[in-house]
């Protein structure tokens, strides 16, 4: 295994819940997949969980190396969970060829959170 790229991101929670206040819907479904809505949406504080997914995005687009460059949708990085609560990565579309033409088999992340902050960790790696 070889690791192709880094990526770490820190977000303010109340900046997510600022944009979900203003915005509703159309910002959730413009940055987060129907199972990511599924999985935040039932949280007490569902914005705390929304900024972990977006500090993770935020992460694992600096692991690919890309940013918001090349194509990529909000939507193409998905963070679920497996059933003992481990994150786990899913790209699909623009991000999944990026992935590929790189030589990345897969994204590991490492996501926690305060009231107030959440923090994302991203190591891309081939196999």
């Amino acid at each position: 295994m070889q690791i192709i790229g880094i990526g770490t991101d820190l977000c303010e929670c109340q900046r997510i819940a600022g944009m979900i206040q203003r915005h509703g819907e159309t910002f959730l479904t413009k940055v987060y997949t129907a199972a990511e809505i599924e999985y935040c949406q039932p949280h007490r504080n569902s914005a705390i969980s929304y900024a972990g997914r977006w500090a993770a995005k935020e992460a694992i687009l600096k692991a690919l190396g890309t940013g918001w460059a090349r194509g990529i949708e909000w939507t193409n990085l998905e963070v679920l969970n497996q059933p003992g609560g481990q994150p786990v990565v899913n790209l699909t579309g623009r991000a999944a060829e990026v992935a590929a033409e790189k030589g990345i088999s897969s994204v590991n992340i490492s996501i926690s959170h305060t009231d107030t902050l959440a923090i994302a960790f991203a190591i891309a790696v081939s196999d």
